[in-house]
């Protein structure tokens, strides 16, 4: 039976220690999070405006920080109840899932409709009345996430469901890799912190392309002088060559043995040719010959090379 990796202790978003399995590697690299910060920022800008507006109150979303999970441990992470709107992401594969307070998500239906907000608000699901307010709203926080992830991929994402029990909100299997943003979140007097849940393997590709961005004219040109002057100057790095013998296995006690006038059959075909090499490495086969009364050797086809021409 396989032993699984200990788990070590980590911090998560809350400060509190979270297990990190060894057997799941770290996929977000620091460029990803880079990317995705750029990004999340501006959403975070323009969903502060978005709540602003709808609600006539004031309000704030700002980025705390990008931290990779497993579904299943990002759940465990969520209050019960709690208000997740999920939605898919064509043309990505995946859902995504926003998730924030279920009180503030009733504050804002209770600003919506010209109230204060500052009532106690009830803890349970809402109402179609309630949903269909809060969709509306929803919607267009999507079209400012689809806007600030334009420079990583086009989105064109659409509400899915609602739901306020964390284990029933389906938007990935469990041991999927996702991409948390944590967000601080204040709506009137009301504060706490609202989650962006993407999926890692629908992104990944596009993460790559945006962390690594085409280069310009004048960079590929300074990269291929580059090239071409490090070539050049490989060329001149001297390399010992050897010509040999084809390789003999001989057994210790034959080794330690041998003794001045001993033969050692060297096994050689008296037709084949010798094998060019460098740092035990054969890069060509030759003939003995000589060059101007020196002893020389001949390149020649490679043994195979002349068996396919046959």
């Amino acid at each position: 039976m396989p032993v699984a990796a200990p788990p070590s202790s980590t911090r998560s978003r809350r400060g509190e220690p979270r297990t990190y399995d060894f057997r799941r590697p770290t996929k977000l690299s620091r460029e990803h999070v880079r990317v995705l910060q750029i990004a999340q920022e501006a959403f975070a800008r323009q969903a502060t405006t978005i709540l602003t507006t709808f609600l006539r109150a004031g309000a704030r979303l700002e980025l705390i920080g990008i931290e990779q999970y497993s579904y299943d441990d990002y759940l465990v992470t969520l209050p019960n109840p709690v208000f997740i709107s999920t939605f898919t992401l064509e043309p990505l594969a995946g859902k995504g899932l926003l998730a924030y307070p279920l009180d503030i998500a009733m504050a804002t239906v209770d600003h919506m409709l010209g109230g204060s907000g500052r009532a106690e608000q009830p803890s349970r699901p809402m109402t179609a009345m309630e949903s269909t307010i809060t969709n509306h709203l929803l919607s267009r926080l999507l079209d400012e996430f689809a806007a600030s992830f334009g420079a990583i991929t086009e989105l064109q994402p659409a509400l899915s469901g609602l739901e306020y029990n964390p284990q029933l909100a389906q938007a990935a299997s469990g041991s999927d890799t996702v991409m948390v943003a944590t967000f601080s979140m204040a709506v009137g007097n009301r504060e706490g912190e609202a989650t962006l849940v993407l999926p890692f393997s629908s992104f990944a590709q596009s993460l790559n392309n945006a962390a690594s961005p085409q280069l310009s004219e004048s960079a590929i040109a300074k990269r291929k002088r580059a090239a071409e002057a490090l070539t050049a100057r490989l060329n001149l790095v001297p390399v010992d060559v050897s010509v040999r013998f084809a390789p003999l296995s001989v057994s210790s006690s034959d080794l330690l043995s041998l003794a001045v006038g001993d033969v050692l059959l060297l096994r050689h075909a008296p037709d084949s040719p010798l094998e060019v090499t460098t740092n035990d490495v054969t890069f060509a086969y030759a003939i003995a010959s000589n060059h101007r009364r020196r002893l020389a050797a001949a390149i020649v086809p490679t043994p195979q090379a002349v068996k396919d021409t046959a």
